[in-house]
């Protein structure tokens, strides 16, 4: 099969599905949920990091052990404001699935979230002690475990209140006399209480099983997300995500699946940075962002700088556009300026540099010599200070500064193949 063949191939079936995907209700709703959680997640991180001073015993210098003691008697501060917003990513993304559905919908924002916070703290908090003297309950599973858990019931909540709205199921009607929000809140009356119901079985059913419908559901899932951090997923996404990329199909097709898998796994270790345990995963936000698509989608950082020395007019100006930009990983200028896209001297390098980067960092991180991530700033830091302050272990800076320059040359001999085509082109029109 011919590029020319393949690129139609791709333009006839897979386009066509990848930009359903991408503005399927649920999906989509979930991928515009993660994006409004920079704010959360970005806040989250700090004290993580300022809670994990990069001290040991043998470390003499004054400022760090400075540090370390700062952290040391502020753990609790540290700790609640980092365990309250990353650490209860969940409930967030609960809250703002069901939202952006209500958008979809057209409808009444402010019940189905309050239906939806019910529904969710019933299903993922343990009661522990339940009397007029306290409360306890157990938060643990609000954080990246219970993503699953608030996707489904940000997704219940929103799909069945629409429907009951629709189908005027057990609605009561109000005289004209009555005020609109009292009226409305008649209206939704049976609705909520179908709903609240449907979760409190759910609570009673896992609750006599000795366990929750989180913790349940997590530890049934849990070999699955064990596969999603392997170097074989992260190999495969990664190859897919490029593969699209060049086809002309934007990496937010899949965001709404990956979003939730990375995130999640981001969750879980900046949870157990906080108690000391040993790291779990390697798939998260910043593991993408800073160490895979260093520049931006095909690792195109290397790339731009290569192309502002270039002898052709076009390059050398589409890389002076595109090197700062993309030293904040935006691509774009870089993709389509190039062009990368559908270019097919570019179709290896596009996709290879960044599967490169993906299997180095994960067999480092794996092998314990680079540390892994914990925390996530914007996508939009540059990839070697992202890599440091996520991971606090300067080893990580090194490591992308070398990728950056491996994928310049990787990227450097297709470059000039394709440069000496534009020059003779450039030197025709002259």
């Amino acid at each position: 099969m011919g590029f020319q063949s393949l690129s139609d191939s791709m333009d006839k079936y897979i386009s066509p599905f990848a930009n359903k995907l991408s503005q399927q209700r649920h999906l989509k709703a979930t991928r515009d949920t993660f994006m409004s959680m920079l704010p959360i997640t970005l806040f989250g991180s700090l004290p993580i990091i300022i809670n994990a001073a990069p001290v040991t015993d043998d470390t003499t210098n004054k400022l760090l052990l400075a540090w370390a003691d700062f952290a040391n008697n502020n753990s609790m501060i540290l700790n609640w404001l980092s365990g309250i917003t990353l650490g209860a990513m969940s409930l967030y993304i609960c809250l703002g699935v069901t939202y952006f559905l209500c958008r979809h919908y057209n409808e009444d924002v402010l019940r189905p979230i309050m239906f939806a916070i019910a529904g969710f703290l019933m299903l993922v908090l343990t009661p522990l002690k339940m009397g007029w003297d306290g409360k306890e309950v157990e938060i643990g599973f609000i954080d990246g475990r219970g993503i699953l858990m608030a996707i489904f019931v940000g997704i219940v909540t929103v799909e069945g209140y629409h429907w009951m709205r629709k189908k005027n199921i057990g609605r009561i009607s109000m005289p004209d006399s009555v005020p609109a929000s009292l009226s409305e809140t008649f209206a939704t009356l049976v609705p909520g209480m179908i709903l609240l119901s449907f979760y409190s079985v759910l609570f009673i059913v896992f609750h006599l099983m000795g366990t929750t419908a989180v913790q349940f559901i997590y530890n049934v899932m849990s070999p699955s997300f064990k596969a999603a951090d392997s170097l074989t997923f992260t190999i495969i996404i990664t190859f897919l995500v490029h593969l699209f990329w060049f086809f002309g199909i934007h990496d937010a097709a899949l965001a709404g699946v990956l979003g939730p898998i990375r995130d999640g796994n981001l969750s879980i270790n900046a949870a157990e940075k906080i108690t000391g345990a040993e790291l779990s995963n390697i798939f998260t936000t910043p593991f993408w962002t800073y160490f895979v698509i260093i520049g931006g989608s095909g690792s195109v950082l290397a790339l731009s700088f290569l192309m502002m020395r270039s002898k052709s007019k076009q390059l050398s100006t589409v890389g002076k556009i595109g090197f700062l930009p993309s030293i904040f990983g935006i691509s774009e200028p870089i993709i389509f300026g190039t062009p990368l896209m559908l270019n097919p001297i570019f179709l290896f390098p596009f996709i290879f540099t960044s599967v490169f980067n993906s299997i180095v960092t994960y067999l480092l991180m794996s092998w314990g010599v680079v540390g892994k991530t914990f925390a996530v700033f914007s996508w939009q830091m540059p990839a070697p200070l992202g890599a440091f302050l996520s991971t606090l272990d300067w080893r990580a800076f090194v490591l992308v500064m070398v990728l950056m320059v491996l994928n310049g040359v990787i990227y450097y001999p297709f470059l000039k193949v394709y440069e000496k085509n534009l020059i003779k082109l450039e030197a025709e029109s002259e």
